[in-house]
């Protein structure tokens, strides 16, 4: 038996960035830190952490996109590698990252201002899709 699935929680490093494939599929990239602590053969308290790049296809871009720098979230996906050549020195590498099939934010946004701030407009609102109102789409996801 094989299984490839990964559940993971941990800090966005930066906000998701948005791109589409050429088959028109929108995919959003950021990086997720997760950290550890444990204490060495000296009994020092040492820290650990690991990075992981995280891809989101499809309506979950959309999800993505609404998270920001320093979100604390929880994802579910597969771990993927794929060959990749940059532009500058043309040397390709292997790029493993996370595909992301489920996430969700663990804890509220530190925002700063005053106490009762407004809450996000209907437009906010909006442009989160309602993920309640039926599965999404994998079938147009261009991994497996």
């Amino acid at each position: 038996m094989q299984r490839n699935r990964l559940e993971v929680s941990g800090y966005l490093t930066t906000k998701p960035s948005l791109r589409s494939l050429p088959s028109g599929t929108p995919i959003a990239n950021v990086r997720l830190g997760e950290s550890y602590r444990y204490q060495d053969g000296d009994g020092k308290s040492q820290q650990h952490v690991n990075w992981h790049n995280l891809s989101f296809y499809g309506d979950l871009s959309r999800v993505a996109m609404t998270f920001e720098k320093g979100d604390n979230i929880f994802v579910e996906g597969t771990i993927e590698q794929r060959p990749f050549t940059p532009k500058g020195d043309g040397v390709q590498r292997v790029v493993h990252e996370v595909v992301v099939r489920n996430c969700h934010l663990i804890a509220p946004p530190r925002r700063t201002g005053a106490k009762g701030a407004n809450p996000p407009s209907a437009r906010e609102e909006s442009s989160i899709p309602d993920l309640q109102k039926g599965p999404i789409n994998h079938d147009a996801w261009p991994v497996g």
